[in-house]
């Protein structure tokens, strides 16, 4: 299988074209990684490339209560312990940075301050805590539209975000501008009402934190270290659609194509490969292409005997099968994942699905 063939990306060496998707567990509950963790991503490290769940820039990036930052030394040193992990089991890893812009809940802001979005539009539910103290899905709150300083600090905490995961070990950083998030929330028009430089007006402004927090990235580990995350018709957090979707990627990635990042990943929708948009992209863009989107490993074997990718993530499966490469390789049935342990709890439904045991290597007692 190509799937399970060793591939280079952006001179990273992958044992395999397998990644395992950005998964939001919840499991941080002073908002730093800890030995669950460690062990969590270890047992996943036959991947070729591992990407962490969402990690928060900054508190003011942070809309999920119990989720891991990067921004603080103390995180940055727990961080630490799961590269060293992953890496003594000959894993590769990259941290997605994340800011959640909109989707977050004045509870969990620093000074119970308002979000910060795009504008002051509100849309999406935050994990946060409801009126009696609790732990709870909220609507996110109304956020305030950042000011021009705002979007230049919000833009500082990206790289710094980016110079502590190298610190931590991480083999790179993967940019969340996808899901609804703040990055999504500048480049779709409807959310974006601004009359300034980074107003939906227009296709480059809408396009502009963007370039400006990738060319950040860029500048602080090197574009070999940077992928970047895009949704194309996503309508998660309340996302609206809109008329130009299409055009709108095909600039953002005509313009990433320039920088010669790490990769491109697309969370592919129904649309994206409906409409053609997926053949398109992979013709404006030179470099790695990973999908991601509910695909199995037939699946995922045609997109890239079809050169419509050359990495394929996988997400819930890898939840229940942290040896989801050898059960590829083998033939091995999928243990099936309880979803209700996706989110929060401790090592249940975490780092407790065991690896497949083949009836040959059972004891008959």
């Amino acid at each position: 299988m190509q799937l399970l063939q060793a591939y280079e990306l952006a001179g990273l060496p992958l044992a395999n074209r397998i990644a395992m998707a950005p998964m939001t567990r919840a499991r941080a509950a002073n908002g730093k990684p800890d030995a669950l963790t460690a062990e969590y991503y270890a047992q996943r490290a036959s991947a070729g490339l591992l990407i962490t769940e969402g990690v928060p820039i900054s508190a003011q990036g942070t809309g999920y209560l119990y989720t891991p930052g990067i921004y603080t030394t103390e995180q940055v040193a727990a961080w630490r312990n799961v590269t060293s992990a992953v890496h003594q089991q000959g894993g590769k890893i990259f941290a997605q940075l994340w800011h959640v812009g909109r989707v977050s809940h004045r509870s969990i802001q620093p000074n119970n301050a308002a979000p910060v979005s795009s504008s002051s539009q509100a849309g999406g539910q935050a994990f946060a805590y409801n009126e009696l103290g609790n732990p709870a899905n909220v609507p996110a709150s109304q956020p305030q539209a950042l000011t021009l300083e705002g979007i230049a600090a919000v833009i500082n905490d990206f790289r710094q975000a980016a110079a502590n995961a190298i610190e931590a070990g991480f083999d790179g950083v993967e940019l969340h501008a996808a899901n609804g998030y703040l990055i999504e929330q500048f480049i779709n028009p409807v959310v974006n009402n601004r009359d300034d430089l980074y107003g939906g007006s227009t296709l480059e402004n809408r396009s502009r934190l963007l370039l400006e927090v990738v060319d950040a990235l860029v500048q602080q580990v090197g574009a070999h270290k940077v992928g970047v995350r895009l949704s194309p018709f996503n309508q998660i957090g309340d996302m609206p659609l809109y008329d130009d979707m299409a055009e709108t990627y095909l600039h953002l990635v005509k313009e990433l194509d320039h920088y010669a990042l790490s990769y491109l990943h697309l969370a592919l929708t129904p649309q994206t490969l409906n409409s053609g948009l997926l053949e398109q992209i992979r013709q404006q863009w030179h470099g790695s292409l990973m999908i991601a989107g509910g695909i199995n490993a037939a699946q995922a074997e045609q997109f890239i005997a079809d050169n419509r990718a050359d990495v394929i993530a996988f997400g819930s499966a890898f939840i229940a099968n942290p040896d989801l490469v050898a059960r590829i390789a083998n033939g091995w049935p999928l243990a099936e994942v309880q979803r209700s342990s996706f989110y929060g709890g401790g090592a249940a439904g975490y780092t407790d699905y065991p690896r497949y045991q083949p009836r040959d290597k059972l004891t008959v007692e």
